[in-house]
This record gives structure tokens, C-alpha cells and sequence, in this order.
């Protein structure tokens, strides 16, 4: 049997598959495998291990007469048609929770490097302008967490995480969620919007939550609030949230995703109080190691014949 991973990996990453079957890796270091190729292969192959970037979709499945198994290194699973993958009876998988410490991690570095417009003050070093001005003592205004309400707009694993992070900065913890929490910080979405001076984004990419952020909600938000998102991009109407910080009513954002990824609105990204980061919320060196150890684990259990044990479909 053949497995695919679309980028090349260390060979232990994917120790459950030993012995089982014979590994195909993509490209080292540079771009994932393009999917022409990922096509070229599929009659060939029994399983896919992809980076949430592969679209999985009739084309593909019918290309692939073999396949038993699509596997994202990813919680989302908003690459997979669902009903295509069923008609096929073709499993498709993710990692939930192998990412929620690092992504939190990540969502209040972003927080940090808006509030305390850290980004702009390492330029301003590197510039030289800071040997020539002297100390000041505050020419940028920074804000300070302590005190501040965080909305949290999806409450699973990365929520609730961001939220314990969130309190140990003295932040009050508000959030929102689809199903009921039965938690005394939960709110309606417009409630929790009017009361959040941080809003920050963890919910999956559904029909209802594509540009869940618009010109309606951000204006909801109290003067000078701060925009997160490690959800997906689409999630954010960025034209609206450009528009929002020129007027000055946000007062900036931090986005590890992009509306139209890997390309950034030029609305943002002529904003100095917009900090990127290039979709590696999740990404440590350690979770990435286990999620693909998650992603073999599902394989292998559907090539030996089991039911693995994180199927969405």
C-alpha cells in the first residue's frame, strides 16, 4: 500500500505506518506538493496525509481508485467535500487538540505584539531612529490588558485555552459559542461584542461563520478594540476590518490566516498596527511532531481494517 504526505517530514514522524506501507513524501523545505502532481499519483494511492491544503473533492476522489483515507495534519476540515467523501466511502480525519496549547500561545503573542505595538517599536531599533531621538518616554500609545475584556468567539479546546492565558493577564473572559456552555461567561454575539475590547477568533469556517466579522459586528466593538484571528481568514470580511482601523475605531489586528491566503488585503498590510503571522498559530516543533503521529495512527488504523479514531466523515 502507498501513503502520501504532501511535504517531506522527519521518517519517525510517521512511525505507525512501519512496516505497513510504502511512504511517498513531497517537496523538502520549500512549497507543499501542487496538487497536479497529488493527481498524477492518485491512482496509485491508498492514503493521503496532507496540511490541510489539499481540496478533496470529486475530481480527486475519482482519480483515485484506491484511496481508503484523506488525513489532515490539521483541525479544520473545511478542505473536505463531506458528501463527496462519503459517496466514495473514503474516511477523511483530523487532529483535534493536538494544537490547542500552541495556538493559544500564539493568539496571545499576537495580542501582546498589537497592545504593545511591539512590531512597530523593533522597527523603530533596527531604524536607528531610536539613537538619534533619545528616550522617550511614551510616543506610542500602548494598552494595557489588565482589566480589559476578552470576547472569545468559539469556545472548544483553543478557546478555552486562550482564555486561561487571558486571565492570568488580569483580562476579564467573556465568550461565545454555538452550543451552550452552561458557564456563566457566555453571551449572545452581539452582547459579547458590545462588552470586548479584544475579540479573538476560534471558530471553525461554516456557512454561518464566513465573514462572521464585518462592518456591522466591528462596529458593535467599543472604540480602540483589538481584532485576533487564528480561526480561518474567510471568517473576516477583511475589506471591513481595513476600513475599520483607518477610521480608527479598531485600533488593530493580529492574523495568523488570510481572507484570500497567502495573499494579504493591501488595506492591512499598509497598517503598522496590523501584526501577521503566516498561518503557524498551531505550529510548534512539538505539536507538529504528534499531529503527524495522529495522522498515522488514523491511517494505519484504517489500512490494517478499524475505524480510526478521529474521523469527521
Amino acid at each position: 500500500m502507498k501513503v502520501l504526505i504532501t511535504n517531506k517530514v522527519p521518517r519517525d514522524h510517521l512511525a505507525p505506518l512501519d512496516g505497513l506501507a510504502e511512504i511517498l513524501m513531497g517537496p523538502d523545505g520549500g512549497p507543499l506538493m501542487p496538487r497536479e502532481e497529488v493527481l498524477k499519483l492518485a491512482p496509485e494511492l491508498d492514503a493521503i496525509i496532507n496540511q490541510h491544503e489539499l481540496r478533496v473533492d470529486r475530481e480527486l476522489l475519482a482519480a483515485a481508485p484506491h484511496l481508503k483515507i484523506v488525513a489532515n495534519v490539521a483541525i479544520g476540515y473545511n478542505n473536505f467535500d463531506l458528501e463527496a467523501l462519503e459517496e466514495y466511502g473514503v474516511v477523511g480525519t483530523n487532529v483535534p487538540g493536538v494544537f490547542s496549547e500552541s495556538a493559544a500561545d500564539h493568539a496571545l503573542g499576537l495580542l501582546l505584539s498589537v497592545a504593545r505595538r511591539i512590531t512597530e517599536a523593533d522597527a523603530y531599533c533596527r531604524s536607528g531612529r531610536w539613537a538619534e531621538d533619545g528616550f522617550q518616554p511614551g510616543p506610542r500609545g500602548r494598552l494595557l490588558l489588565s482589566g480589559k475584556t476578552i470576547g472569545i468567539l468559539g469556545f472548544g479546546q483553543i478557546g478555552q485555552a486562550v482564555a486561561k492565558r487571558a486571565e492570568a493577564f488580569g483580562m476579564r473572559v467573556l465568550f461565545y459559542d454555538a452550543f451552550d456552555k452552561n458557564d456563566p461567561r457566555q453571551r449572545p454575539l452581539e452582547t459579547l461584542l458590545r462588552e470586548s475590547q479584544v475579540v479573538s477568533l476560534h471558530v471553525p469556517l461554516t456557512d454561518e461563520t464566513h465573514h462572521l466579522i464585518d462592518r456591522e459586528t466591528l462596529a458593535l466593538l467599543p472604540e480602540g478594540s483589538i481584532v485576533i484571528n487564528l480561526a480561518r481568514g474567510p471568517v473576516v470580511n477583511e475589506t471591513d476590518l481595513a476600513d475599520a482601523i483607518a477610521s480608527g475605531h479598531i485600533l488593530g489586528a493580529g492574523m495568523d490566516v488570510a481572507e484570500n491566503e497567502p495573499h494579504l488585503h493591501p488595506g492591512l498590510v499598509e497598517h503598522p498596527r496590523v501584526v501577521f503571522t503566516p498561518h503557524i498559530g498551531g505550529g510548534t516543533t512539538e505539536s507538529r511532531k504528534q499531529a503527524r503521529l495522529v495522522c498515522a495512527r488514523n491511517v494505519a488504523a484504517v489500512l490494517s481494517g478499524a475505524r480510526p479514531p478521529n474521523s469527521v466523515v
